[in-house]
C-alpha cells in the first residue's frame, strides 16, 4: 500500500464529491489511521467509541450518518454487528489506482 498515492487518490475522489463535509473526512482519515495500524489488511474490526474519538465526533448520530453515507458512495464497505461484543467491519478501498477492495496481506 502506497499511503501518498492512496491518500492522492482519496482526495481527487473527494473533489468530485460534493455530499461529503468536513465531518465526513475526519471519520475517512480516522478509518484510514485503524486501516493503517492493522498494516492495511481488510476488513478492519472497529469500535465506535473509539473511531469516534479519534475522529473528533461526539454524536452517534453524525457518526452513523456519515458511516453509512461512506458507504453509500463507495468510500468504504461498512458491515455493522449489532453487537456490543463484537466490533463492526469495514473494508477499505485502494485509491491509488482503480476501485477495488485492497488486498488481503497474508
Amino acid at each position: 500500500m502506497n499511503y501518498i498515492k492512496h491518500l492522492t487518490g482519496f482526495y481527487e475522489k473527494l473533489l468530485l464529491d460534493n455530499t461529503l463535509n468536513p465531518t465526513h473526512i475526519s471519520l475517512y482519515i480516522a478509518l484510514f489511521q485503524f486501516w493503517n495500524f492493522n498494516r492495511f489488511r481488510n476488513p478492519i474490526s472497529i469500535s465506535r467509541d473509539e473511531v469516534m474519538r479519534i475522529s473528533k465526533i461526539n454524536s452517534k448520530a453524525t457518526y452513523h450518518k456519515c458511516l453509512k453515507n461512506l458507504h453509500s458512495l463507495g468510500y468504504i464497505d461498512y458491515q455493522p454487528s449489532y453487537n456490543p461484543f463484537k466490533g463492526s467491519q469495514v473494508i477499505m478501498f485502494d485509491f491509488a489506482g482503480n476501485l477495488k477492495p485492497a488486498k488481503e496481506k497474508s
